[in-house]
């Protein structure tokens, strides 16, 4: 037995104590192959997946490395069969491999021939294969290249791409730091992304994923096309990218449902490529308007199902995924990993905090007590209908408006899911609402008007969940949101984690019906911040009123 801060276990867990000596050191070893699952005070947390060793290994890690970083820091002895399991798994990727033939265009060979027999009984794979060129080799239809790496890492046998990328149409891109600079991990990021090709960078909100973006795009010079998540999303990209780079505000097109501009960077929203009419996509064109040579898919844990449907045509160009959280409630990393590539780099929240970039913050729960009518309404409702209720609880009213009390003069966001409590709270509060039939004009001024001060309270649907740049916002007050999302907690805290001129700390509020779904939705959401390792505390709202 060692002094190792690793405890290894046979189901597949790596417990890291945090306070042992050599855990930083331990923890950077087994980053590349283990996802950090819970982050508490004193013993972190990870789990070894096959996805997790097979993004490993694509991205440059080997079996031996993995086995080493658990063994020389594990207390105890590694159990054998996970070792042995560990060799064999990722042994499993680039047995089969994708290509260019000098002959034959697109290729899929392997180093074992029985898996190329098996994979060729694949009825859902066959229909993407040609003819047969060899034992070793059979050919691929170009279009099918994402959607065969998708169905070959679903049947457990993923595949190294090696087919490379084409250049796209050059356009003159570069970097203008004057009065600010690339942070370190921002320029290591974009590296680890050039470096590998494609693949997704995982950085918190308030990092600066923009700027690893820019980066991108100065090393590839070439015409870019970013998918945004919203408008407001993309016009904050065109003025980062105005203010940062070479790039003039003509060179910028926006693609969104107001505009439809095609240039040499277009910045395009998920909802207008994802609209149908008449049930077909008719904005598909623009991934064939111009020879894109990069694309930039922001929040890439939010891409939309029918977007992976055509990124899979989008193979030939080097795409880079950006984003606050690997984490997908609907459980599609895997298609993330084989249609935009493996994780290239990712940085703990809490080290980016330390050092400085984003602001720390205390996460409280404050709970409080429905009214006796709600409460029987509550226990008497079908099960679809109970989740509203206790969201909606107008004993929330009084809690918000005392916490708003409590940082008077603060940037504060009152944030919810239901349009209705969102209306009362601004009555109640005496402030604007943004939502989703707000306009994209009034939004902008509204949000302008909180970042420089004139407005200290916005109340705001979920559209103010992503991308949405308010640097000063210091308190987050969520009263309902998607149900037990973590996807979400991660994007509602990132709202508060731009680090502030005066250093101040940041304070983000869940504000919960006890006795009810809403509590066991608040204790999912909180595996988020546990994740991040943030300390979450809980207290009542008659101990908030009465401090």
């Amino acid at each position: 037995m060692s002094n190792g801060p690793l405890i290894v276990q046979s189901d597949k867990t790596v417990l890291l104590e945090v306070d042992q000596d050599g855990a930083e050191q331990a923890r950077t070893a087994i980053a590349p192959f283990a996802e950090l699952e819970r982050a508490p005070e004193h013993v972190h947390t990870y789990r070894i997946t096959p996805l997790a060793l097979w993004n490993a290994r694509a991205a440059g890690h080997d079996a031996e490395q993995v086995v080493d970083a658990l063994v020389s820091n594990s207390r105890f002895p590694v159990p054998q069969p996970l070792l042995v399991d560990i060799v064999d798994t990722m042994g499993r990727f680039g047995r089969l491999s994708i290509a260019n033939h000098p002959a034959h265009g697109l290729v899929l060979s392997t180093t074992d021939r029985p898996v190329l027999e098996e994979i060729l009984r694949n009825k859902k794979i066959v229909p993407m294969l040609g003819s047969r060129i060899d034992e070793d080799t059979v050919i691929v239809h170009p279009s099918e290249r994402g959607r065969l790496k998708q169905q070959l890492l679903k049947v457990g046998w993923p595949a190294e791409d090696l087919a490379g990328y084409v250049d796209g149409e050059a356009h003159p891109i570069s970097l203008h730091e004057e009065g600010w600079a690339l942070r370190d991990y921002q320029r290591q990021a974009a590296k680890a992304f050039w470096d590998g090709g494609s693949g997704v960078v995982v950085l918190p909100c308030g990092a600066g994923k923009t700027l690893v973006g820019a980066a991108a795009m100065a090393q590839a010079e070439a015409t870019t096309l970013i998918l945004v998540t919203n408008t407001v999303a993309g016009r904050q990209w065109k003025r980062e990218l105005v203010a940062r780079t070479s790039l003039t505000e003509d060179e910028i097109g926006e693609y969104s449902g107001e505009r439809k501009e095609i240039r040499p960077i277009t910045i395009a929203t998920y909802q207008v490529i994802t609209r149908r009419t008449k049930g077909e996509y008719r904005h598909l064109e623009l991934f064939d308007s111009r020879d894109w040579g990069l694309v930039v898919y922001d929040e890439v844990h939010l891409l939309p199902a029918p977007v992976f449907r055509m990124t899979a045509d989008l193979q030939s160009r080097r795409r880079l995924g950006l984003t606050a959280t690997l984490v997908r409630e609907d459980g599609r990393e895997g298609d993330v990993f084989s249609l935009i590539g493996p994780k290239r780099f990712d940085v703990p929240w809490r080290d980016i905090e330390a050092q400085g970039w984003i602001a720390p913050a205390e996460c409280i729960e404050v709970r409080t007590t429905m009214t006796e009518a709600e409460r029987l309404r509550y226990a008497t409702a079908e099960s679809d209908e109970r989740y509203k209720i206790c969201s909606t609880a107008r004993t929330k009213l009084p809690v918000v408006r005392s916490i708003v009390d409590k940082h008077a003069g603060e940037p504060t966001l009152v944030i919810g899911a239901y349009l209705d409590q969102l209306d009362e709270l601004g009555g109640e509060l005496e402030c604007p609402v943004i939502q989703g039939s707000t306009k994209n004009a009034e939004r902008e001024k509204l949000f302008d008007q909180f970042r420089n001060g004139e407005l200290t309270t916005l109340v705001v649907s979920k559209v103010a969940n992503f991308s949405i740049d308010l640097p000063e916002a210091t308190v987050a007050i969520q009263v309902s949101g998607t149900f037990g999302s973590r996807q979400e907690e991660a994007q509602r805290l990132g709202r508060l984690l731009r680090p502030k001129e005066d250093g101040r700390q940041a304070h983000f509020y869940s504000v919960v019906a006890r006795d009810t779904l809403d509590t066991d939705y608040a204790a999912h959401r909180q595996r988020f911040l546990a994740e991040q390792g943030y300390a979450y505390t809980i207290t009542d709202a008659d101990d908030l009123r009465n401090p």
